[in-house]
């Protein structure tokens, strides 16, 4: 509700609903998109196939791809429980493309300067994955829950705290 409340007057309609059954008509949205969900999906195939339904176009799906995110800095050297969730959470590309009917595939460069929250927005500003809302934002970090994440972000012996890697 807080992101459709944002939404400025004058919007296309907005409906709420999952995935899995999306209350629209066949082929009635030129595009649809799908952005850092797929990992919440109960059925990925069935949501997929629901997008492919309603589409007449384009679709896009943005995702992450794990064997780069299992490289991530902050994952691998502070916080790898996060690595283990987001391995647990992680719907592999290959499937997303065979599930599409076939896709291009397409990397999608993190600006150090990215303000949306997701899980490696943050790179070069570290010190942002010490606000409990911005981890709360991040399946990764808050599947993992705080007491696990606590030795990562308030490392002891030899690692630099990430406060102080600003």
């Amino acid at each position: 509700m807080v992101m459709i409340n944002q939404r400025p007057p004058g919007s296309a309609p907005c409906v709420q609903a999952i995935a899995e059954a999306i209350p629209l008509q066949d082929n009635c949205v030129d595009g649809s998109m799908a952005i850092l969900t797929v990992h919440h999906w109960g059925d990925v195939a069935a949501g997929i196939e629901e997008l492919r339904r309603v589409t007449r176009n384009r679709i896009v799906v943005l995702t992450w791809d794990q064997t780069v995110t299992r490289d991530f800095w902050l994952l691998r050297e502070y916080l790898p429980e996060a690595t283990r969730i987001s391995d647990e959470l992680y719907v592999p590309i290959e499937r997303l493309t065979e599930l599409l009917g076939g896709a291009e595939v397409q990397t999608v460069p993190v600006p150090h300067d990215c303000t949306d929250g997701f899980g490696a927005a943050f790179w070069r500003r570290p010190a942002a994955y010490l606000d409990p809302t911005v981890r709360a934002g991040m399946s990764m970090l808050a599947y993992a829950g705080e007491s696990t994440l606590a030795e990562g972000l308030n490392p002891a012996g030899g690692r630099p705290a990430l406060r102080e890697m600003a």
